[in-house]
């Protein structure tokens, strides 16, 4: 099986930078949609003087569509997009293990090494995600458990830079 994701070292000053920027062009992208959108529908549909709010919402969520189609399909290959497309990948990994983490917490009671490799894997990419998002006051909380599990991982003698997400360890802990 292939890895679902691999975590990557990465600047959190130039992600934040690069991701509001990011975000500055698909905003600019809705509204100029929006707008269009909206108008046209107005002027094919609407009535002059007449209350054509329904026409305005109709071309902003038809600009809303326009541009989530816009962004997945023409934008999110394009290398200036990376840093937006991984730190998306990079909380979805993480969602993917948080829907398993009450098992996944008793795989580790039990010293179940993919449990515990999983567990690791989810400490590294939520440190990751706090230092790029720049919450490291979360992630301060969370020091203790992430130091006893990697003081318990060397314990065993398992590697503790689990960089890859291994899909066979979510279907370890999605199997009955």
């Amino acid at each position: 099986m292939s890895t679902l994701f691999e975590i990557r070292p990465m600047s959190p000053e130039l992600y934040r930078r690069q991701t509001r920027r990011i975000t500055l062009v698909i905003a600019a992208i809705f509204i100029a949609l929006a707008l269009l959108l909206s108008t046209f529908c107005v002027q094919l549909f609407g009535t002059p003087g007449g209350d054509n709010f329904r026409w305005n919402l109709i071309g902003v969520l038809a600009g809303l569509a326009l541009t989530v189609a816009v962004v997945r399909l023409q934008l999110w290959p394009r290398p200036w997009m990376a840093p937006a497309v991984y730190g998306w990948q990079l909380k979805r990994s993480l969602m993917r293990v948080g829907n398993v983490m009450h098992k996944v917490k008793a795989g580790v009671a039990a010293q179940d090494p993919a449990a515990m490799k999983l567990l690791r894997f989810y400490h590294l990419g939520l440190t990751q995600m706090h230092q790029l998002d720049g919450n490291l006051s979360d992630l301060s909380q969370m020091t203790r458990e992430i130091d006893l599990h990697r003081e318990a991982m060397e314990a065993q003698g398992l590697d503790i830079e689990q960089n890859r997400l291994d899909p066979a360890w979510l279907a370890a802990m999605k199997a009955p």
